[in-house]
């Protein structure tokens, strides 16, 4: 973690970076600050599998006091909805008919409650098994995955068409699964910007969704993106900023050291990285609210700004700064409820004006637990609370009441 000093420095030269490549800043439209609590699920994809499926987690939200469902329909790199740009996934290979996102938003809004699009924003495939579907990202554009520094030098010279790079990208995501979560696609390459804003454009544009919730804006850890384009993309932005002596100097070290210039230059590297997943986070902004301007935008972060800088590279003070997101989810999974507290409370600081949904780990804490954040998130000013998830309140272990005797206890106890 950097200094207070050099992070403000740092996250500064984000900003300007970020500034620099926008296309529009964008104002948050005010209908979201009126809005009433929001009490809503984080429902995994896999209970998106069937119409049954789907019927069972709408009427269990709604029976039990739920007004929002964050519908996870993009989780990695697949299309949990028809035709979309993303493979189908081999789980509905069998229903070619069904369109879990359209089922889920009819039955929804026939009982009253909101769905948004829960997109996996860069997350595109898991770390201990590669997707099924050919056509899938990775396969199609590897050159557009993040790379490790562990990984820069060994895979400079080898062609990102071949198995050789992705099968070394996958073993060493399989290695680090319990910090690396997949493969990433990278916001510094300009086309795979494009495709992921394609595929954004493309559900709000067919979809009646009542918000865009985008999850995984950030890269992995600050040891990626050292990808051939990115780092040569980081040093077309700075050269110009250099003397022509100085450039000599460090091109002349190139071949030898291809990081030469990240190594040279820390921080302006971090706020390169930083600023391009920003950009990408305006655009992707600009996006949704030029195809429906009433929809709401949420994203799901990191609980603490200077750790979420520091270590994913995601700025997401910058975001509400520049209006680019309607609210804030701060992911606060501790499973300490005063540390749960204290999140919460340096998340609303920082939002301001700005509304911020309380993430809850409810997967890892007990009933007691839930309730207990619930109401701190409350008395903190959160404009609501998410849980996640449906799936893991629904598991078959807690019993058939659990999710009613969380949201009983939860949303009623103050009437």
């Amino acid at each position: 973690m950097p200094s207070a000093g050099s992070y403000s420095v740092t996250r500064r030269c984000a900003a300007l970076a970020a500034a620099a490549a926008a296309i529009v800043l964008i104002a948050p439209p005010a209908r979201v600050q009126a809005q009433s609590e929001v009490r809503a699920l984080w429902v995994v994809r896999t209970s998106l599998n069937s119409p049954a499926a789907v019927s069972a987690m709408v009427d269990a939200a709604s029976a039990t006091g739920f007004n929002t469902l964050l519908v996870q329909i993009r989780g990695r790199g697949d299309a949990y909805y028809a035709n979309g740009l993303d493979p189908r996934p081999a789980s509905l290979a069998s229903q070619p008919a069904f369109d879990p996102l359209a089922a889920t938003i009819t039955r929804a809004h026939a009982a009253g409650l909101q769905v948004h699009a829960w997109i996996n924003v860069n997350l595109v495939a898991g770390a201990s098994e590669l997707p099924a579907a050919r056509d899938h990202i990775i396969y199609r554009h590897p050159e557009w995955l993040m790379v490790p520094r562990a990984l820069s030098d060994d895979l400079t010279g080898v062609d990102p068409r071949s198995p050789q790079y992705l099968g070394r990208l996958a073993r060493y995501v399989r290695g680090q699964a319990a910090e690396v979560e997949g493969l990433y696609l990278s916001p510094i390459s300009a086309a795979s910007a494009d495709y992921t804003v394609g595929v954004v454009r493309d559900i709000v544009t067919r979809y009646a969704v009542d918000g865009v919730h985008l999850d995984y804006v950030r890269y992995p850890n600050d040891d990626f993106d050292y990808s051939h384009d990115s780092v040569t993309a980081f040093r077309t932005s700075i050269v110009a900023n250099l003397s022509a002596a100085d450039v000599r100097k460090y091109d002349a070290r190139l071949r030898a050291e291809p990081l030469v210039y990240t190594a040279a230059f820390p921080e302006r590297w971090r706020a390169f990285r930083a600023g391009r997943m920003t950009a990408l986070m305006t655009r992707l902004a600009a996006t949704i609210r030029t195809a429906k301007p009433a929809t709401t935008i949420s994203a799901a972060v990191a609980p603490d700004a200077g750790d979420a800088f520091a270590h994913r590279l995601q700025d997401w003070k910058t975001w509400l700064d520049q209006g680019l997101v309607d609210v804030i989810c701060p992911m606060a999974y501790t499973t300490d409820v005063g540390v749960f507290a204290s999140q919460i409370a340096a998340a609303r600081e920082i939002a301001g004006q700005r509304l911020v949904w309380a993430g809850i780990g409810a997967y890892r804490l007990s009933s007691e637990q839930i309730v207990e954040n619930v109401q701190s998130a409350r008395r903190l000013g959160a404009s609501g609370t998410v849980l996640f998830s449906y799936d893991s309140l629904t598991s078959p272990s807690h019993g058939p009441d659990y999710l009613a005797s969380i949201a009983r206890a939860a949303f009623l106890v103050d009437q």
